[in-house]
């Protein structure tokens, strides 16, 4: 008996663009005899269904139920493929939650606080072999102190809104006079802002997913950029950066960073697939967490798609194996 799935893309936020090219390669890659797939476009204008002809459907929200040519359909569970807000913040896990109806992401507490880089990382702090960097949270209208921020952390900074996805808003800070540009730049995106003293490390970024009872970690990916940083623009424009799946870690590397992204995912409750940013940092090896993202990108030039290809699985199986972990 095939299941019924909603495929939920869109989102409010600038992420949107990412969110729809992860939906068109997701669709692709589910296995059509195990489940009939619906595309629901989230945005500010509504939640509808498009058929090929174009024709707007809005979705009941009283009980997420879409009703076509009289028939009305409703969901056994639902993929959520989208980046940043609603999808990855915890606000429509909530929702489904109340409806009772089962998906494929982390539920929404953990979600909302994956969102928020400074609780997460303080959450993290005490993982075996975990470093983090030292950093000052700042609110929008909070009493924070620029010059105070400025004697405690070491030059350069990165600057980033705290529950902002894919970089935007991102900077590197090399001269303390530019901390304040930075800071608006951020703030532009977040009431919430967080400063970090620079790393200066090997970058990879490594999925993490739950199938069949187990805990499995994908190939690394590491990441070698053109640009000063890893951000919007590097992300997403082929040849822009320097891809490398599976990324060269040594074999004492290779075991210490799997045990550390699994014990992360466990003391973060995560389901489904998650992806771990971090650093190995130049002379001492030494693990430094970024951040986790709990609805990593599915585009064609995404780190999880690469990855799991390096595994030597389908992406018709990944998604077939993710699904049944997740929605049942």
């Amino acid at each position: 008996m095939k299941k019924t799935i909603a495929l939920l893309t869109g989102g409010t936020t600038g992420e949107w663009v990412v969110s729809v090219k992860s939906a068109a390669t997701i669709i692709q890659n589910i296995d059509a005899d195990l489940y009939d797939v619906y595309k629901i476009m989230l945005n500010d204008k509504g939640w509808f269904y498009e058929p090929a002809d174009s024709i707007k459907i809005e979705i009941d929200k009283n009980d997420f139920s879409l009703t076509l040519e009289g028939r009305k359909i409703k969901f056994d569970g639902v993929f959520i493929a989208i980046h940043g807000s609603p999808g990855e913040d915890g606000k429509l896990q909530g929702y489904f939650d109340m409806l009772n109806i089962p998906y494929t992401t982390c539920d929404a507490l953990t979600s909302s606080i994956t969102m928020n880089k400074g609780y997460t990382k303080a959450i993290v702090e005490g993982i075996d072999h975990l470093y983090t960097a030292k950093s000052v949270q700042i609110f929008k209208d909070g009493n924070y102190d620029i010059n105070q921020i400025k004697q405690n952390l070491r030059l350069p900074y990165f600057v980033k809104p705290n529950s902002g996805g894919s970089s935007i808003g991102m900077s590197k800070v090399k001269h303390a006079d530019d901390l304040e540009n930075a800071l608006e730049k951020a703030f532009q995106e977040d009431s919430q802002v967080l400063i970090e003293e620079f790393v200066s490390g090997r970058e990879f970024s490594i999925g993490v997913f739950s199938a069949k009872g187990k805990i499995t970690v994908l190939p690394t990916t590491e990441v070698i950029p053109t640009n000063e940083f890893f951000d919007f623009e590097a992300k997403y424009t082929p040849g822009s950066t320097q891809e490398i799946t599976p990324g060269n870690m040594s074999d004492e590397e290779y075991s210490r960073v799997h045990q550390i992204v699994k014990d992360i995912y466990k003391k973060l409750n995560c389901r489904g697939i998650v992806r771990i940013d971090y650093f190995l940092e130049h002379e001492t090896g030494k693990f430094y967490f970024i951040e986790i993202n709990t609805i990593p990108g599915q585009t064609a030039t995404s780190f999880i798609p690469q990855q799991v290809a390096a595994m030597g699985l389908t992406l018709k199986q990944f998604y077939a194996d993710l699904m049944k972990e997740t929605i049942g």
